[in-house]
């Protein structure tokens, strides 16, 4: 197994600490909750980058990497529904978006077409990613919503970009 793939799977690993962190409720939970978050969101870009300059691209790490990261977000975001700090509304709207895109994927890759992620998508994953780490903070309420909006917003409009985009996929259904 080549280290990019290593670096997804340690992704999927440390998403058991950083819940058991938060519901152990261990000393400092928020910020040992919030190093291992971005120790495996920083393994999303690191894998990437070694995967794409060394030519290392693998059909496991192309399955697993998207999946590591839907991974990684609905488990934060599922702790902050618990928490009352996110509404199930708007982590159900995340969950579709993520469905829906992969199914135009696949019904792209029937059609011999690869849809690679769009600077939106890039935007939206971005973005989720630093407001997750904030949620992860002891902030206060209007910008814990400011974060929930900002993940909504993005999350819609590059699901709407991608489907925009890649529509005529869809032609003869």
């Amino acid at each position: 197994m080549n280290l990019p793939n290593k670096l997804t799977l340690l992704r999927i690993v440390l998403i058991v600490p950083f819940l058991l962190v938060l519901y152990l409720d261990v000393p400092f939970a928020a910020y040992i909750a919030l190093a291992i978050f971005i120790i495996a969101s920083l393994t999303d870009m690191l894998d990437g980058k070694i995967a794409r300059k060394r030519n290392l691209i693998t059909d496991f790490g192309k399955f697993t990497d998207p999946l590591a990261d839907k991974m990684l977000v609905t488990a934060a975001m599922l702790w902050f529904v618990e928490r009352g700090q996110m509404p199930a509304w708007a982590l159900l709207i995340v969950i579709v978006r993520e469905f829906a895109v992969s199914g135009l994927r696949m019904v792209a890759s029937d059609k011999g077409r690869v849809i690679a992620a769009g600077w939106s998508g890039k935007v939206k994953t971005a973005s989720t990613m630093v407001c997750i780490a904030l949620m992860l903070l002891p902030i206060p309420a209007e910008l814990n919503t400011v974060c929930v909006a900002v993940i909504v917003v993005t999350t819609i409009y590059s699901g709407v970009e991608y489907f925009m985009k890649n529509k005529d996929c869809l032609s003869d259904m």
